[in-house]
């Protein structure tokens, strides 16, 4: 126990002496909250809609300005025609292109069919069924607004009225549902980045030779590596949340205490990932290739993004073994919807046997030279 204690304060002292590593501890968290919880998003406002308005009436007039004032939309053109629009399409000055028909008011009247077209950039799938689904939604209301004032029998009027109540985030605010997601991240760099690039680091300048040749043990070795970063790793998360909280306005509706427990297990499980991948490295450039593929890898099919339900199956077996896409799951069920331990005693079990799994082989690959 006193090898250890002495190898954790010379790892604490090269800590501290590393001004880039002692700024990035503050630094990183920071950054990451203020920057990327307000900006990566689905929510979709201020689509740009090009209008042509081929009806020139007062109906035409109605809808176009309803959807001027809709937060969703903003009239970015108002092409002559056809052609004009598919120009702007095609330029990607517009989003989105709806054509008002010549016949438009005597369609709402009666003497025709009503009908608009819309014309959608869908190189982003996602952003144009959104942008379909807002559009819908304006000219539904419209319409109902349209049936009312024309004073048409109660029959022509659907008669389903739907509430809906949206639990767990009751204001549909997107940054409740990032914010969890970001401190997985936030965690994985510190823990799989630092912790690896350490090693790699006494590698290239030969201070793990020195440490290799000591009567230090192996485990001690291992343990006297990932025990700084996992007290770093909490303390940015704890700072990280903070930020949330103070900033965003963040909700956490379950136990603190079973929140850092899982974040504790990911982290062994990531750290001992970390020094896995820097024993096959030689330098700092092959661990940081060898970590960023991993990564991206986690991080884009854990489900910050999309659900993991929706991926193909081979994907969703991928998600057996990878850490990132567990907490990421624990985060939310904790924070937002304030799950207790038999709720996600499934997912914190499968992490803890990744933990002991990554740790293990750390310390089975990493060769000691005595």
């Amino acid at each position: 126990m006193k090898k250890l204690m002495f190898l954790l304060r010379k790892e604490f002292r090269q800590i501290r002496r590393n001004t880039f590593l002692s700024r990035a501890i503050i630094a990183v968290p920071l950054l990451q909250m203020l920057l990327l919880v307000p900006a990566v998003t689905f929510e979709m406002k201020n689509i740009d809609l090009a209008v042509t308005d081929n009806d020139h009436s007062p109906a035409s007039r109605e809808l176009i300005s309803r959807l001027s004032g809709s937060s969703f939309f903003r009239i970015c053109a108002t092409p002559q025609n056809y052609m004009q629009a598919d120009a702007l399409l095609l330029a990607g000055d517009a989003d989105m292109v709806l054509i008002i028909p010549d016949d438009f008011s005597e369609g709402l009247a009666g003497a025709t069919t009503p009908r608009l077209q819309v014309l959608a950039d869908a190189v982003n799938a996602t952003t144009a069924q959104l942008g379909w689904s807002y559009l819908v939604s304006v000219v539904r209301d419209y319409n109902r607004d349209v049936i009312i004032s024309s004073g048409a029998a109660p029959s022509a009027i659907p008669g389903i009225n739907v509430s809906p109540r949206f639990w767990y985030n009751p204001s549909l605010n997107y940054k409740y549902y990032m914010l969890p997601g970001i401190l997985v991240i936030l965690i994985t760099a510190i823990g799989l980045m630092m912790c690896g690039l350490n090693l790699v680091r006494e590698k290239e300048t030969g201070t793990s030779e020195q440490m290799n040749v000591t009567p230090v043990k192996k485990w001690e070795l291992i343990a006297s590596k990932v025990i700084p970063f996992f007290i770093i790793g909490l303390f940015d998360l704890a700072l990280g949340l903070t930020v949330g909280w103070i900033v965003f306005n963040i909700p956490f509706e379950g136990s603190l205490l079973l929140f850092f427990a899982c974040a504790a297990i990911f982290l062994v499980a990531v750290l001992g990932l970390a020094l896995f991948f820097s024993t096959m490295a030689s330098t700092q450039q092959q661990f940081l290739f060898v970590a960023f593929f991993f990564v991206m890898i986690f991080v884009l099919m854990s489900g910050i993004f999309t659900p993991t339900e929706s991926m193909p199956r081979w994907a969703q077996q991928f998600n057996l073994v990878n850490p990132v896409a567990y907490l990421m799951r624990i985060n939310r069920m904790v924070m937002l919807k304030g799950s207790g331990f038999n709720d996600i005693a499934r997912d914190m079990g499968a992490l803890a046997i990744l933990a002991v799994t990554f740790i293990t082989f750390a310390i089975w690959a990493y060769r000691k030279r005595a």
